[in-house]
Parts: C-alpha cells; structure tokens; sequence
C-alpha cells in the first residue's frame, strides 16, 4: 500500500494541518487576515472528520484536516479521500505516537478492495520524512484481513487458505503441514472432517510452524493461534435463510485474523515460537452432510451430538484448540466469527472476549484502549454449561438461545488444556456501512489490539 498511500520524501507536497476545536482558534487568529476571511465565510469549525482548502496564490495553498482523538487513527482517515488527489505534508512537527496513528489512519482511510472491480479516484498521498516500520506492518496485516475477508468463496476457499499460509511460511522462513481429505480421520481430526465432508473442496487442518530462527525450539515462549476457517457456511442441514447467507464468505474471518497477526509475529520478530493452526471447510449442503443429532467424534475423545448445523464452527475450532493444546504453549488466542448473539450483545464493532486468565485479558483490554481498537470482555459463566447438556453424548454443540456467545465459549473451554492461559475473541470481521477508515465490508476487529497485547507479553 505504499504507492498508492504515501508520496516519496522528494515530492512536491501542500501543507495540511490537524486542527482540533480547542486548537483551531489560536490558529486561526495568527493567520493572514485573507485565509481568516475565507474560514469565516465558510463557517468553518475544525470538526473530527471534516476538511477545509485554504487559499494559495497559484489555487490551493493548503488544507486543514479536522481531527478528534489524536491516538485513533480513524480520527485521520477521512483525509485521503477528502482531499484533492496530490501529496500532502503535515505543516507541524507531530509527536511520535500522533505520527504513527496518522500514517495507519491514512493507509486504513485509503484502503479499496479492487480485485474485481476498479476505477475508484486515486488517494491523496502523505508524504513522511520517514515511515514507521511497525505501523506500516500493521497496516499491511489489516489490509490483509479486509482482502481475504472481501474475497468471494470462489476464490478464497480452503485451498486458497492453505495458500496463503504456505505465501507466509516461504515470506518468513516457516513451515507448514496440511492434513486434508479423508486423511483427516487417518490422523484423528474427526470434527474437522465431519463438517466439512460435503464440501467440493476437501476439508484440512493448516498448521504452520515458526521459531524465529533460533535452533532450540525451547529458546522462546510458544505461541499458539488457532483460527476459525468456515470459508462459506450455508448453515448445512439447519439451512440459513436467505438474508443470513449473504455474506458468509466472511465465516473464514477468524482464520484470516489469525494468519494477519501471525504474519506481523514473524515480520516484527516477536521472541516467541509461533504455531498458527487453521482448520478450513466448507459447510456445505449435500448427500453426505453432517446431520442434526448424529454424535461424531473429536480429537479429545469427547463425543458431541449435533444439535444445529449452523453452530459449525465451535466443532471444527474443538479439534484444532485441542491439537493446539498438545504441543503445551504458553497461551493460547483464537480468533472466530462465531455467533451472532455476540453481535447481539455488543454491536458490530467490539468483539467480544472470553479469557480463563484475568491477566491476559486486562492486558489485551489495556491493549484495546491503547490501540483504539477495543474489546469486550464477556464471562465465562460455567452453569450456563447445563445449555450444552446432551442425553446420549457428552456435550451438545448448542442448545437454548440463552446467552448464545457464552456458552459457545464454554464449549471452546472444554477442549483447552487445563492450565493453559486461553483467550477467545468471537469477532465480526465486517463493516456493515462504510466510515472513515472503515470501509463497508471485511475488516480487522480485535487485530491491532492483540499485536499490541503479544508485544507488551513478549516483548517488554
């Protein structure tokens, strides 16, 4: 995103000033009676998310960019797109954490999904002394996430997971290994295999591997990622209607979540050793469906009876976290579009969390404010386990509506290991309009917050 959202330090570039309403009036007051008349004629007041031209004597001399919290990117995302095509340089020196949220806001503000369709007017470009490192990678892994998200099922299947973990591995030196197919019941994924048996497209478990290119595997702390990889869910035999189908390409959110964070891990260099699993499927219609009310087995050896099709993802996430548990890391995180009571409870923009660690979760919350990228945390309230109760299998994969995103996250919690830190984030991975640096459509929900949660854990 480079070219297309900053301008190279040799460009010819117009001021532009971030005016908030406490600052706007000693400014407005030092400058030449001529602009001062051309803003009050306006009426201009320096409003978060507005723009102003100033006058220049060959046309445009400037432009003031009206801004509200100066640490939220968003806050300078409308710029791009306000502003005439062009470069653009802050008229002031702006303090280092205000430079880092501006240049992601510009990047986040100037993102278009163009795979299949373009023309949409250029960007106006920044132009920096100097790009920051890390928020240039995390821009990049946000771009991803909307990408991936963006890309319909017919190009972003299984498969094409599978891809773009092995794209990753070859970036950063990993490795990567693939149970797909029938295989998956030779190597005890019987989960996975169930729910994405009906699929065209083989069902798999992605697992990639990383160890910051330390030769003992022990040198640093082991990461673990897990991510929900539904690449389109018609809700299988418990058919969605119509209306709640239309935008399930976006059921692989979670795994792109998790192959974004893991490839910034490896970009920055987090002293971790870094396992990322995916299991990716299709939930599918067809003559070998998985059923309301079989039973079918897990890696964990816990029988499950299938109450709805439709809550697919807690199966398939059940025989990854529990593969993700026996290689003993040091956390945990997983990340899934999982239920729509969350979206329920919490609206579209703040996912929901459930940790079985309330330092982990403190720290990721802290993370969330920092970041301007928030988070919910949500109880992990164990009686609620009597919704999952079952008659003829240990556990149910659903059961009464009542509080629907707590107990999908108390049968996640099931199958991680006891005493192993753990932290579930049911995300929306979607803009549902379109907001200044929140394009309509997939988006990164929880990301920055949780790089900023792992760095500050691992980091220091």
């Amino acid at each position: 995103m480079t070219s297309t959202c900053f301008a190279d330090t040799s460009a010819a570039a117009l001021p532009l000033h971030f005016l908030d309403r406490d600052g706007y009036g000693a400014w407005r007051a030092a400058q030449p009676q001529a602009v001062a008349a051309w803003l009050d004629a306006q009426d201009f007041q320096p409003s978060p998310g507005c723009v102003a031209l100033l006058p220049g004597e060959g046309g445009i001399g400037g432009a003031i960019a009206g801004v509200g919290d100066r640490l939220d990117p968003c806050s300078y995302a409308h710029a791009p797109t306000a502003l005439p095509s062009g470069a653009w340089v802050p008229a002031t020196e702006l303090p280092a954490a205000e430079l880092a949220a501006l240049q992601l806001g510009w990047g986040l503000g100037s993102y278009r999904f163009d795979r299949y369709k373009s023309g949409a007017r250029a960007p106006a470009r920044l132009r920096l002394a100097q790009l920051d490192d890390e928020a240039m990678d995390v821009l990049e892994a946000t771009a991803r996430v909307r990408d991936w998200v963006n890309t319909p099922t017919q190009d972003m299947g299984p498969d094409q997971l599978e891809a773009i973990a092995r794209e990753l591995a070859a970036e950063h030196g990993a490795q990567v290994e693939v149970v797909a197919g029938d295989e998956l019941l030779a190597q005890n994924f019987p989960a996975i295999h169930a729910v994405g048996r009906a699929s065209h497209c083989a069902p798999r478990l992605i697992e990639l591997r990383w160890n910051n290119g330390a030769a003992d595997s022990d040198a640093h702390p082991h990461l673990a990622l897990v991510g929900k990889g539904v690449c389109f869910d018609t809700g299988g035999l418990d058919l969605k209607p119509a209306d709640g189908m239309r935008n399930m390409k976006k059921d692989m959110g979670g795994a792109a979540h998790a192959l974004a964070l893991a490839g910034l891990v490896m970009a920055r260099k987090l002293p971790v050793r870094l396992t990322l699993v995916v299991p990716a499927v299709e939930n599918a219609v067809g003559p070998d469906a998985f059923r309301p009310g079989e039973v079918i087995a897990t890696r964990a050896g816990v029988s499950v009876e299938i109450d709805n099709t439709d809550a697919e993802g807690r199966v398939i996430l059940c025989d990854a976290l529990t593969y993700a548990g026996e290689r003993k890391p040091d956390l945990i995180v997983d990340f899934a579009t999982l239920t729509g009571a969350a979206r329920i409870a919490l609206g579209p923009d703040l996912p929901a969390l459930f940790a079985n660690d309330d330092a982990l979760a403190n720290g990721w919350l802290s993370a969330g404010q920092d970041t301007r990228d928030p988070v919910w945390r949500m109880p992990l309230w164990r009686p609620y386990l009597r919704y999952l109760t079952s008659n003829i299998a240990d556990l149910a994969n659903a059961g009464s509506r009542m509080a629907g995103a707590v107990t999908a996250a108390l049968y996640l919690e099931r199958f991680v290991p006891a005493g192993t830190p753990w932290a579930h984030l049911d995300t929306y991975a979607w803009n549902d309009n379109s907001r200044p640096g929140r394009p309509a459509g997939g988006e990164a929900l929880g990301l920055r917050s949780a790089w900023a949660m792992l760095k500050a854990r691992y980091a220091g």
